[in-house]
């Protein structure tokens, strides 16, 4: 969700005066996009009478149906699917529109987050007893430590971060727009709660998503040196309790990880992959974005997961296939090529 502890919110505004200063001239089909104040963004299943949400696939239809946004911009595809109580703001450009009211409800998210982490002006920082604080920490306005948790030498928590007791930061871990419960471990240089990467109008503008989600990391997560989380575009990016991540794996905005997984090294998950309880990934393992992956699965090391993988499933190669069918195509391979030299 938007959590104005991390991201700051401009005045409340109404919709139409938004849409004008979106610039978007063309017809909303109900008179209430006057009077309906709007004072934020959400995801459809989080908005409320006074949110902002989004609907540009097919996949949103269902919660799209459900919703309870006080206004939706939405792809003409799916304007029936809008409910009654909802102002329909229809676009052949509604993720561009969206992302233009994004900017207006967070003026500058980027660099409010980083001025947000240097500012002296804010909440002092509640630190309970006991915890051990290394050389050259920054910790920000309205930080809360709890009790027993050790922050190494040069590591910056940004303003509002959460942490909770018994955690373990190392040196030079970096810690934005998140909240960690007990018991986590952070290894050296760890990055949580990055901005991930957003973009529209690809390959010619690149033109930046605004990131405004957090990161939750539950009791008992580990993510190995170096590695990084990012924080996602509207929702939460969140790893399970118990889930540990080994060095140097990449982390996208809007991931669902279960409890108990295990990343191994260089693994890289696009933005809005789902993980069930007890998936393991091997080394280099690698997803294509908004997929899951089933409970208790394994994908074999540099495996690249391109589509839905069931529950108990073992996946290898690239794309990605049932195991046994992996290996039986390696070994057709090697006889063409076996035979080839003969």
């Amino acid at each position: 969700m938007v959590d104005t502890r991390f991201h700051a919110a401009a005045a409340p505004s109404t919709l139409s005066a938004l849409l004008e200063a979106a610039g978007f001239d063309a017809a909303v089909d109900e008179l209430r996009n006057h009077s309906i104040s709007i004072t934020g963004a959400h995801e459809l299943d989080l908005a409320g009478p006074e949110h902002l949400a989004l609907a540009v696939g097919k996949d949103y239809r269902p919660s799209l149906e459900a919703t309870t946004a006080g206004a939706v911009i939405v792809a003409p595809a799916l304007r029936d699917a809008v409910p009654l109580g909802t102002v329909a703001v229809v676009s052949d450009r509604a993720h561009e529109l969206f992302v233009e009211l994004l900017n207006l409800l967070y003026p500058q998210d980027t660099r409010a987050v980083s001025a947000a982490g240097v500012a002296t002006n804010g909440a002092t920082p509640f630190l309970e007893q006991g915890v051990m604080i290394g050389p050259n920490v920054v910790i920000g306005p309205g930080v809360e430590i709890g009790a027993g948790t050790i922050i190494g030498a040069n590591t910056v928590i940004g303003a509002g971060v959460a942490i909770g007791r018994d955690c373990v930061i190392a040196s030079n871990c970096s810690i934005d727009c998140a909240y960690l419960g007990n018991r986590v471990v952070l290894h050296a240089g760890a990055r949580i709660g990055t901005e991930g990467f957003g973009w529209l109008d690809l390959g010619r503008s690149n033109r930046k998503i605004p990131q405004l989600g957090r990161v939750i990391l539950q009791d008992g997560v580990e993510i190995g040196a170096n590695s990084t989380v990012d924080r996602g575009a509207l929702g939460d990016t969140v790893i399970g309790e118990g889930t540990k991540v080994d060095n140097l794996v990449q982390i996208g905005h809007n991931c669902r990880i279960g409890r108990n997984c295990l990343i191994a090294a260089l693994a890289g998950l696009s933005g809005s992959t789902i993980l069930g309880d007890s998936v393991m990934l091997g080394g280099g393992a690698a997803t294509a974005g908004h997929l899951r992956i089933g409970r208790g699965s394994v994908i074999y090391a540099w495996g690249g997961v391109t589509k839905d993988v069931p529950p108990g499933s073992r996946f290898a190669g690239f794309p990605a296939e049932d195991v046994r069918a992996w290996r039986r195509g390696v070994a057709k391979l090697r006889g063409l090529t076996d035979r080839g030299e003969n």
